[in-house]
């Protein structure tokens, strides 16, 4: 099994699918699934759905720098992503993004998912 590859078709595709229309994202989620955006948890694919669907802005666009994986003794496969995105007008913006993605029935599915905008807070 070739999991750098599986890993970066899957992030293409996600990514893809996001930018285009990421209200059908929630077919990647199963009723188990947790989604930690930003702190706040959302479970199941309607809850995410809900959550990535309303988000506060119209346009979007990824741009992907790195993509780490590694199959875990389970079988689960553990992707972690850091790039880059652009959201409406506002500046870019680094994140990072992992995915613990379950093969079921020949799919890839959303497990969990941790997602997290690189915003640095400087004390004052």
């Amino acid at each position: 099994m070739d999991v750098p590859a599986i890993a970066r078709q899957f992030v293409t595709s996600y990514y893809q699918q996001f930018d285009a229309d990421r209200s059908q994202l929630a077919g990647l989620y199963v009723e188990q699934s947790v989604l930690c955006f930003e702190g706040t948890q959302h479970q199941g694919p309607r809850d995410i759905g809900e959550k990535l669907k309303n988000l506060p802005f119209q346009v979007v666009q990824h741009a992907v720098t790195t993509v780490d994986a590694v199959l875990h003794p389970s079988g689960l496969l553990i992707i972690h992503v850091v790039g880059q995105l652009k959201a409406d007008s506002d500046p870019v913006h680094g994140f990072s993004q992992t995915f613990v993605v379950q093969e079921i029935n020949g799919s890839l599915f959303i497990v969990e998912d941790i997602f997290r905008l690189a915003l640095h807070h400087i004390a004052a």
